[in-house]
């Protein structure tokens, strides 16, 4: 009977572990000669769009993208018509608006350019309204309250700003997506709105320095982490399957504690896998610049070159795309889940952020002399007051239930905002802080404090060292957010981050002009408001360790929150600041902040639940039979000792009893945890209110999740290696 047991009980994990041994790197063979060659070819770029439209209507598109302003509709049928004469000549059968709801994920539907005619045939046509706007069913789409399950009705419309691509035979179109009554049901649109906003607010400030600027756009680089499984071993997991993470498992004697796969040589069948996905990602337009192994068994990175923010975060989401549809090639799964295997390391997405102008100038990066320097500081500490200001809902745009098992976990930033200068940038703050006089500032000092910032390097790369543990760190010439999970959409934390450095830019030259109206000097006016604003931040501002406990406290004592209760961090898009800081720039409305918590606390809650439910069914489907049939076996084994040594029992099968007894006792409190937790969702469930229910499954399941975790995971180190059902840490994350 054993032996016939561990056939079938295994047959899931051996099938799983079988498959590897005949697995090999997958043949590819990418385009020949230079990247250069082909990149963006399936993107209908500005000089696509010279060649396909005529020179006054091609000159109207490149003006709106430029500029920002909006296109005449008189001239998209022409726009239309060039388009899809492009797309067609690329193999193009369809078109979609690709847009992105607010599920973290995109959305597409896709209509045929064909078109019958009178006679029986047909035709190709796309013509300009088709192009600017279209209808799709917004029904299933979260909207947190914005319309009526009944009212169906939302629009898409074309976003010119962001290129039209091809992908898959189809035209995709870059586009918002609004419902009936014009709020926001994506992404895009306030991420636009606060890129206009930041936009308005520092070409003011940059006008006190340089008339000539009459833009500025906020520019992000992502570096985008993953996980790579074997897709057998995948398929072997329903935890991974169904929750993009396992919910049990005893960690590896051997994971990441040598930091041997951090930069190490990349397995080739991942180097087969990273050179596809890049080779389409590079037909896209996305710059892919960077790969490199990550510090955990099987997880890898990859980073473009900057891009304007609208277009890199259409090209994250992309790209995400892209290595899903790639992976299955080569016999593998990708997971972006922050957390997919406790123990080692998780994955996030660092939002390098910084603002350019249409003169060519990176805002956040020092320049040669005095003048330009003390640009440089008016932006840097108008940063620093956005962190002091906002912090709280800066942490909050990246709260979810996955980044949550990620954040302040010694692998990630702490869930509170602080920010790090570096010792350069550190040292001269206090020296202005302690040099300008909020009152007078005689010509000597204000020639001293001139020269002191004329000494700030023009490149701080060495100058500013890269702490790691802080999530709001200067690097050099930009700002990394190391807060952002995986899987999430970076959109949410740039449109906090694009509003709140407009609104302190605005206050910055509303003080700036406010001083010049009472007799003030220009110059004196800035460098006395960027001493105000220096002596604002400093409750922000930390160059230690973020990891430690004892910043937890200190940080606490400034009055910075650490959102270590996800639903609890969803609640600052509510506060009155907060409704203020969006209403005031017009990037969200009150009615939009509300459907963004009433969508967020719905998702925390059924991810919650849904784990919930798998763990329960795992637990008495999968380890309550096995253990029960191993402790059989064992019984079996000290009857037949029984038979023989009657004498002898406790002597010779006294490790099998210590083991049936810790066999017993484990599987008991499993099955008490199991039937508790189903107790507490019933219970739970009653409860009408989503954000309460969300918060009470965040306060009460998920700590029930963990300590059935633990019973599983120690009845794992015990169950005989030949019956357990489910591929354990060492065999998932030693494959590749």
């Amino acid at each position: 009977m054993a032996v016939k047991f561990k056939n079938t009980m295994n047959s899931t994990r051996q099938r799983a572990l079988s498959a590897l041994e005949s697995r090999e790197a997958v043949a590819f063979k990418g385009r020949e000669g230079k990247i250069s060659d082909y990149f963006a070819c399936n993107v209908f770029t500005l000089d696509k769009m010279e060649k396909y439209l005529s020179r006054d209507v091609f000159q109207k598109v490149k003006a709106a993208i430029e500029g920002g302003t909006r296109i005449d509709r008189s001239i998209a049928d022409q726009v239309a018509e060039g388009m899809k004469i492009w797309a067609i000549e690329r193999g193009a059968t369809h078109y979609t608006h690709w847009f992105q709801p607010l599920n973290e994920l995109t959305a597409e539907k896709h209509d045929a350019f064909l078109e019958p005619d009178m006679n029986g045939g047909s035709f190709e046509s796309f013509n300009g309204s088709l192009l600017v706007q279209q209808e799709p069913d917004a029904s299933s789409f979260p909207s947190g309250g914005l319309r009526n399950t009944f009212e169906a009705r939302g629009y898409s419309a074309w976003d010119p700003s962001s290129p039209a691509f091809i992908m898959d035979r189809t035209l995709c179109i870059p586009s918002i997506f609004i419902s009936y009554n014009g709020e926001a049901l994506d992404f895009k649109t306030p991420l636009l709105r606060s890129m206009a906003a930041v936009d308005r607010a520092a070409v003011e400030v940059c006008s006190l320095f340089n008339k000539d600027v009459t833009r500025v756009v906020p520019n992000l680089g992502w570096e985008q982490e993953y996980f790579l499984v074997d897709e057998a071993l995948f398929a072997s997991r329903p935890d991974l399957m169904q929750t993009g993470r396992t919910l049990m498992g005893h960690t590896a004697a051997k994971d990441q504690q040598l930091d041997d796969h951090y930069w190490g040589a990349i397995p080739e069948r991942v180097m087969r896998f990273m050179e596809e996905f890049e080779e389409e990602a590079y037909k896209l337009g996305v710059p892919i610049k960077t790969r490199h192994n990550e510090a955990a068994p099987n997880q890898f990175e990859c980073a473009p070159k900057y891009e304007e923010c609208n277009i890199a975060v259409d090209h994250n989401l992309l790209l995400m795309s892209v290595m899903r549809k790639i992976a299955p090639k080569h016999h593998l799964k990708v997971l972006f889940h922050e957390k997919p295997f406790a123990g080692v390391n998780g994955s996030g997405k660092h939002c390098n952020w910084s603002l350019s102008t249409d003169t060519g100038v990176n805002l956040l990066a020092p320049g040669k002399n005095p003048k330009s320097n003390i640009r440089f500081l008016a932006f840097f500490v108008c940063v620093l007051k956005a962190a002091a200001d906002h912090g709280s809902l800066i942490m909050a745009s990246v709260a979810s239930q996955g980044n949550s098992h990620r954040l302040g976990g010694n692998e990630a930033p702490p869930a509170v905002l602080s920010v790090f200068t570096g010792a350069t940038m550190d040292a001269m703050l206090h020296s202005i802080e302690k040099s300008i006089s909020a009152d007078k500032m005689t010509p000597e000092s204000k020639t001293a404090i001139k020269l002191h910032i004329g000494k700030i390097p023009e490149i701080m790369f060495d100058n500013t060292d890269r702490n790691r543990t802080s999530p709001f760190a200067f690097t050099g010439n930009r700002f990394e957010f190391r807060a952002p999970g995986a899987s999430s959409n970076c959109a949410m934390p740039m449109i906090v981050l694009n509003t709140a450095m407009a609104d302190s830019l605005e206050q910055f030259k509303k003080d700036v002009d406010a001083l010049e109206a009472k007799g003030e000097k220009k110059d004196v006016a800035v460098l006395k408001v960027i001493r105000k604003f220096i002596v604002g931040s400093a409750k922000v501002r930390f160059e230690g360790n973020g990891y430690s406990a004892e910043w937890l406290a200190e940080a606490a004592k400034r009055g910075l929150k650490a959102h270590t209760v996800t639903a609890e961090a969803f609640k600052e898009y509510l506060t009155k600041d907060s409704v203020a800081l969006f209403t005031s720039h017009k990037v969200l409305s009150k009615a939009e902040l509300e459907a963004r918590y009433e969508i967020k606390t719905e998702t925390l809650l059924k991810k919650i639940q849904i784990e919930s439910r798998v763990i329960v069914d795992m637990a008495s489907n999968h380890i309550i039979p096995t253990a029960i049939k191993y402790q059989n076996l064992l019984i079996d084994n000290v009857r037949g000792i029984k038979e023989i040594f009657p004498d002898k029992v406790e002597e010779y099968a006294a490790k099998e009893i210590e083991t049936l007894a810790k066999i017993a006792a484990l599987t008991n409190r499993i099955n008490e945890s199991a039937v508790a937790m189903t107790n507490i969702r019933k219970r739970l469930n009653k409860i009408e209110s989503i954000p309460e229910r969300a918060l009470r499954y965040e306060q009460e399941v998920s700590p029930n999740m963990l300590s059935l975790r633990k019973c599983i995971d120690d009845l794992e180190m015990i169950v005989d290696d030949e019956f357990w059902p489910l591929v354990k840490y060492r065999e998932i994350l030693a494959t590749l």
